[in-house]
């Protein structure tokens, strides 16, 4: 959602700066700097901003060079022949000798002329083009900056994908070792206390950790959800709050397998998981 776009068009009619800039937001926030006379713009160069950006505090930025023929300065007859009928009436004689353009500093004796609001209306032809160049100069920054997430997005997915095939792998081997160490505790209290243990009671046991242990749900939902993911990845649209939610899904089925099982080498794939999730996070927060 970071974005910078500018253009400087210029006209007979009128010389337009416009500068957008974008930093992350959840939603969509623009903020307008616009010249007092173009205030009555803010309303069309918003709508213009919400057709093609979705998400972002957006700063709007417009400087405007009006052409004399409505925007310059005017003398005002009334209050010059004040000042001169107030020179006439004093006595000194040097009066006379005070011209017209010794007069023309005076406060009120030159005055600008305000713009008519069909002059501004006028304007909004030259307003909108130069909006719309900066909105495509701003789309090509971040479809150049998307395509850099995108494929860091898609390494983040490879290194989450090549953990949970090791993960499980390594599943199958999470209840051989809580039977043999079981084995071994109850041997070694059967040899202290004398009491008999049946093969049955061993098998239940295990068979008890085996389901309580059980990630084959979590590795499959995982991986269904980095295929969605991809998908969206290569969508025509952007699908940032998908893509945010399936981010938190992956994160919900990765903490429930290193809850469930305490191999410590699934422990560490884990820790890999979390880490690749917590990059796509930060990405995230940048995609519209």
């Amino acid at each position: 959602m970071t974005g910078f776009g500018s253009c400087t068009s210029e006209t007979e009619r009128l010389s337009v700066s416009v500068e957008l800039r974008a930093v992350n937001n959840r939603y969509l926030k623009v903020s307008q700097r616009l010249p007092d006379a173009l205030s009555c713009f803010e309303t069309r160069i918003e709508q213009l901003i919400r057709q093609r950006i979705a998400r972002g505090a957006v700063q709007v930025s417009l400087r405007v060079r009006f052409p004399r023929s409505v925007s310059g300065f005017a003398i005002d007859t009334d209050t010059l022949q004040e000042y001169r009928r107030q020179l006439a009436a004093l006595p000194d004689q040097a009066a006379d000798q005070v011209t017209v353009s010794d007069l023309l500093p005076l406060p009120g004796v030159v005055v600008e002329s305000e713009l008519t609001a069909d002059a501004v209306d006028s304007f909004w032809p030259d307003v909108e083009t130069a909006v719309r160049k900066s909105l495509d100069q701003f789309e090509h920054f971040r479809q150049t900056e998307g395509r850099q997430m995108q494929n860091d997005l898609q390494l983040q997915c490879r290194t989450i994908a090549e953990q949970v095939d090791a993960v499980a792998a390594l599943a199958p081997q999470v209840v051989a070792e809580y039977r043999t160490k079981l084995l071994e505790r109850l041997q070694n209290a059967v040899a202290e206390s004398g009491v008999s243990v049946s093969e049955s009671d061993l098998i239940r046991e295990v068979a008890v950790y085996a389901d309580r242990c059980d990630i084959n749900e979590e590795i499959t939902r995982l991986r269904s959800h980095l295929q969605q993911f991809e998908s969206f990845l290569n969508a025509d649209q952007s699908q940032g709050r998908k893509l945010e939610f399936l981010g938190q899904e992956m994160f919900r089925e990765i903490n429930t397998i290193g809850s469930k099982t305490g191999n410590v080498a699934i422990a560490h794939r884990v820790v890999d998981m979390k880490a690749a999730i917590e990059r796509i996070r930060e990405i995230l927060q940048n995609v519209e």
